[in-house]
């Protein structure tokens, strides 16, 4: 008889899942927009960090073959044609982009003449346009997790409001405060709160990553281009 009078007599258990859809509509909403920021911080990590491990070893794998030790005792043109056709391999480079973006300018001075030190300056432009545009393209998406990574708890606490006012709402209502009436409405305004939280912590470790990663890579790409100006100025132009 006490065990069956403690089954009867025990809390019914409130499962996450049937708070969710029970929920009311606009803090359902709220879920699925915070999902949603959740999942494409996911995705957009996934992407970024391979992309950039891309970057990393080919731009590694450039370099070393642009400084072999045989083309650096004797820059000419013959060289800087025998790395324009392996740099293809490097296509997911922004060094290599760089050098590519170079190497076509000088080709287009070069079919009107021999390039001379007046021509640096359209060279230069063209590896800053280059240079620019491969940044561009890095920083891609990166902002979303900027974004999720500031908006995403307001989103929740916006959740979480509109959760412990139905609360209140129901005490209201049913002229009780007991838990059986305010614990509802308080358990899904802390999913609110736990799924904002959930999104935002990776989004701004993630976005802080990122960030230093690309200026890293903006500082090594930056570097190259102007060792590859001074090379251009003493060996590949004429007075």
């Amino acid at each position: 008889m006490l065990s069956v009078f403690l089954q009867t007599s025990a809390p019914e258990q409130l499962n996450p899942w049937q708070l969710v859809v029970g929920a009311s509509p606009v803090v359902q909403f709220v879920l699925l927009i915070l999902v949603f920021m959740m999942v494409m911080c996911l995705y957009i990590i996934g992407a970024k960090w391979i992309r950039l491990k891309q970057v990393t070893d080919q731009s590694r794998g450039f370099l070393q073959l642009f400084w072999a030790e045989e083309r650096t005792r004797t820059w000419n043109g013959k060289a800087m044609n025998e790395i324009h056709s392996q740099s293809a391999a490097f296509d997911r480079s922004p060094i290599a982009t760089v050098f590519r973006a170079g190497y076509r300018e000088l080709a287009r001075i070069a079919r009107s003449g021999r390039p001379s030190r007046a021509d640096i300056g359209n060279v230069e432009r063209a590896l800053r346009r280059a240079q620019s545009a491969e940044m561009t393209r890095l920083e891609n998406k990166v902002s979303f997790l900027a974004t999720t990574a500031s908006t995403a708890p307001f989103v929740g606490l916006f959740g979480t409001v509109w959760g412990v006012m139905n609360s209140f709402i129901a005490i209201h209502g049913e002229k009780s405060a007991g838990l059986d009436v305010v614990a509802p409405g308080i358990a899904e305004a802390l999913i609110a709160t736990a799924l904002g939280l959930a999104a935002a912590i990776p989004a701004v470790m993630a976005y802080n990553y990122f960030v230093r990663r690309i200026r890293v890579v903006d500082s090594e790409t930056a570097a190259f281009a102007s060792d590859y100006l001074n090379i251009i100025r003493r060996h590949l132009l004429v007075d």
